[in-house]
């Protein structure tokens, strides 16, 4: 989850985002699996782009059990888009 001031940084980490094969789920919040690794190869990635006086980025970690906990309103995300094991949740 990202809230990035400037309009070329946004543009950058969220490609980055999806090269990981995350998907987006809402304008700044992507959802997937990643291996301990790929998850810090991104964490690097996205920390050459964000401005730490202005931006903020979260990176959260779940399980499949915490995922199927999740309670989902309205349009949410389809669930059927993450079937292997959420080890690392960016949104």
């Amino acid at each position: 989850m990202y809230d990035i001031v400037d309009d070329r940084s946004r543009t950058k980490v969220a490609k980055l985002c999806k090269r990981a094969g995350l998907y987006r789920v809402q304008l700044s919040v992507f959802l997937g699996s990643l291996s301990p690794t790929e998850f810090d190869e991104l964490r690097l990635e996205i920390e050459d782009h964000v401005d730490q006086d202005q931006d903020k980025v979260y990176l959260f970690t779940m399980s499949r059990r915490e995922l199927k906990r999740t309670v989902l309103l309205g349009q949410a995300f389809d669930r059927k888009l993450v079937t292997d094991e959420v080890r690392a949740l960016f949104i």
